[in-house]
Order: C-alpha cells, then structure tokens, then sequence
C-alpha cells in the first residue's frame, strides 16, 4: 500500500473548499465544514493521512514534510480553487519528483481532460465517486486497469478509462469517524448556526431534486438516494460518541436526509434513545407528523434551502417547490420549536429588482431563525452552467466564482440586471432581514439566556461587518 497523503490545501484566509461547503469561499462568517469526501477514501487505506489546512491555519511549509515522503498525494479541487491548486502541486512536484499526484472533485469530475491540460504536475484525476478508484491507485494497480479515472501516459497523452460502477453498497464504506479521530481536531470546525464543537457525517449520497444550480448530485452523487442501512449509521454515532464526548451537535450532511422519510424517523428513534443532539440538511416539504417524530428524539435545526421568495424563479430552476408549501412547513417547524437556517440564492434565471424584494419579503415573512444569503453559482456540470453560457448571462472564458480575497462574487447578469446589481442586493437582504426590531429583540434575548450565545453572536457579529468592509474594498 502507497504511503498516501489527502491534503486540502492552503489557500485564503478562511476559505472553506471542503466537499461538504456547497459554495467554496469565503464566507460572512468564518466557517469550516469536515473535508467527508477526503475522508471516506482515507479510511480505506491503512496508514493513511488528511491534511485539511484552511481550518487547522496551516501552510504550505507545514504540509511539505508530509508531501515530501509521500508515495501518492490526493488534492480535493474545485472550480473557484483550481488555479491555487495546481501551483500546491507544483510545489510538491518540485519537492516529490516521484510522487503519485491526483485531483479529486466535482471540478474534476466533469471537466477531466481540461483539468489535466491545465495541470501539469497533475498525474490523473478521478471522475464521480471515487473512494475504491483511490484505494485501488494506493495498492499499486496500474493506472490504465483503474476505472473512474482520467490520466496521462508515459507519452504526455490524456486517457480517460470506462466509468466506474455507481457504488450501491454504501455499507462497504467504512466509518469516517476514524479519519476524524486520527487526523483532524474537532474544534477546529465551525459553523455559525451549528452548536461547537459539531461532527458532521453522511448517512447517503445522492438527492432525487433536479435543482438545476445544485453541484453534487449532478457531478459526483447522482440523482438517487442511495443510502447506508439504519444499523450502520447509528453504530457510527456510538463510536462518535465515545470519541469525541465534547461534540454537542451532530450534523447529517445528506443533500436531503429527509428524501427518505420513514428511513428519518428510524435514525431519529435510535437516536433519541441515544440523547444525541441533532440537525440535518431537509426539503421545506416534510409533514408535520415527521417533523413531531424528528424534534421528539433530538432534532434541533434544519439547514432548509428556500433559494427564493418567487414561485415562478423555482419553476425556472426546477426546485419542485410550492411556495405555500414552504410557508406551513415553516410555521409547523416555529410551533415545534424546531430551529430554520434558511438560505436563499440571487441571481437565479429570472431574477429582478422586484423578485429580489419578493424574496426578502418572504423571508422576512416566514422568519428562519438564521440565513445565508449566495449569489448563483454557475458551477460546470449544471444544467445552470450550461443555460448560463447558451443565452449569454455568464462569459465562461473569463468567468470568475471569487475575487482576488477568496469572497464569492456575481458571475451571472442579465440585460435587465447587472453583476453589480445582483451582488449589492445580498448586503440590502441582510440588513433588512436582520436590521428589523423583532428580529433585534429575538437575537438580543437569546443572548441574554445564553453567555456562550452571546460570544458566538458578537464574534458573529464582528465577522461580519469585516466581511462587508472587504466587500467594499474589493
């Protein structure tokens, strides 16, 4: 077995590029989500190494001592990371001449030959799910034997090998939790609306909504919800449990962990026997009888992806969502005391000044305890990549999804709404979603039943604002 380093390289000063971050960037907040997609592939192979630098404060002076007597060095890329990427292979390459060197990732998966053009020091990039694909490389199969993957021969020339199989047998992967344990510090991992520390984990990949903006399940996931069996999940949550006794949240990070709602309430009921405080990520569909079921063995927040306030903006992304719908099972989750964070996308397919003050109406109407405001991201592979360049919103030879600072900007325009438009209207949502009495009044409460809440909101606070001061400068 290779000596194998997983590394997510160096990069912006809080940018979180982890697999589990839907919008790699920085964010109004710092925040870092666990690097799951590195560390499933790095459970299978004994030995192993995951180096995720952003959120440990680590440089490239730090990661070279393990680059350098690495045998096979997996890097997690991303369309917004790409070109820093490359330069971290770079600087192994010069380091490692014989090093093994491979990317993975949705941008890899999708544009594979482009990406070994443009990367030099990059050896081969695995397409789609890739957990066996790597384990395989680290035993020393040859590369033209390995499916899923796309590499360079002896000759400089771009192979791309058979597809490998959909992995149907989710229990076959082994407990990340072990990775974790071994290679990262919880504490290190934060995300605002989370309770710290936090452990988040996946108990299925894929989501069956064909949102036409959303990158995993049309890159690496697919649009089935193939999930582990309700005995394996849970036995993950013991041994999380046991290892990491200071976790107060733990966090499912399923596309849709509520796609499957008799299978949810079945993790939920081991779990309520297990005092386990919990949240996942849901459609603004589920029942209330599901939500009493989930909120009565442990649930605390759901992370509910509303993107807009207009109903004809979710026809035209195809979100397979009433808008009518959305508001009961909001006011269901508010009488069950049941936590929202909302986020809420601008800059979709049909986007005005009006339908941006719909949206903000509407979330101030339905009132998620917490938001996130994106703007769209037309990521390669999306069927909103594709509609972008088609009609000429997004010029892909020079589009950009962050600035010089690693903060996300506004690829997208339209003849009736410009770049800069569409990016000032986050900083109106914001302010007018937060800036309101009742919502003043609901933050300032619950600081004052919690010190640690407190500390968290200031800390919040101050981030934020210098997050504004750089989106200004910038």
């Amino acid at each position: 077995m290779m000596k194998t380093l997983f590394l997510q390289p160096p990069s912006f000063d809080g940018f979180d590029g982890g697999a589990g971050s839907r919008y790699q960037a920085r964010r109004e907040i710092r925040s870092f989500w666990f690097p799951t997609w590195l560390a499933q592939p790095a459970a299978l192979i004994p030995g192993s190494k995951l180096i995720d630098a952003p959120p440990a404060g680590l440089t490239m002076k730090d990661v070279m001592p393990h680059a350098r007597t690495a045998e096979l060095v997996i890097i997690h890329t991303s369309t917004p990371s790409f070109a820093n990427d490359v330069k971290v292979a770079a600087q192994i390459r010069a380091e490692n001449p014989v090093v093994k060197i491979g990317f993975i990732g949705a941008k890899v998966a999708v544009q594979a030959g482009e990406s070994l053009e443009r990367a030099a020091p990059v050896d081969f990039v695995a397409r789609n799910e890739f957990d066996f694909t790597i384990k395989e490389i680290a035993e020393g199969k040859p590369f033209a034997e390995v499916d899923g993957i796309s590499w360079r021969n002896e000759a400089g020339e771009i192979v791309h090998n058979q597809d490998r199989p959909t992995l149907e047998d989710m229990d076959s992967l082994p407990f990340v939790a072990d990775v974790y344990k071994r290679d990262l510090k919880i504490e290190d991992y934060f995300i605002g609306y989370l309770m710290h520390p936090y452990v988040s984990l996946y108990t299925g990949r894929g989501c069956k909504s064909r949102c036409t903006f959303c990158l995993w399940p049309q890159t690496v996931g697919g649009h089935r919800y193939r999930t582990r069996s309700v005995e394996h999940v849970i036995a993950e949550v013991k041994q999380i449990q046991r290892d990491f006794p200071q976790m107060r949240e733990l966090f499912f990070d399923d596309d849709t962990f509520t796609d499957n709602l008799p299978r949810a309430e079945a993790i939920a009921r081991e779990l309520g026997k297990l005092g386990v405080t919990w949240s996942c990520n849901a459609k603004a569909n589920v029942p209330r009888d599901t939500l009493k079921v989930l909120r009565d063995n442990g649930l605390r927040l759901l992370l509910v992806g509303y993107e807009s306030g207009n109903q004809q903006i979710l026809h035209n992304i195809k979100k397979g969502m009433r808008i009518e719908v959305a508001k009961k099972f909001t006011k269901d989750c508010h009488d069950l005391g049941i936590k929202i964070h909302g986020t809420f996308i601008l800059g979709l397919p049909g986007e005005t000044q009006d339908t941006i003050r719909e949206t903000i109406d509407f979330a101030k109407e339905i009132n998620p305890h917490t938001i996130q405001v994106s703007l769209a991201a037309p990521y390669p592979g999306t069927f909103l990549y594709n509609q972008a360049v088609e009609n000429g919103w997004l010029d892909a030879a020079h589009a950009e999804l962050i600035d010089d600072h690693g903060i996300q900007i506004a690829p997208l325009h339209y003849p009736h709404l410009t770049h800069t438009e569409i990016f000032d209207s986050v900083e109106t949502f914001y302010r007018q979603f937060y800036f309101r009495v009742p919502k003043i009044a609901s933050i300032v409460g619950e600081m004052v039943r919690s010190p640690q809440m407190m500390k968290r909101r200031l800390r919040e606070g101050v981030e934020f604002f210098q997050f504004l001061r750089e989106r200004h400068a910038a």
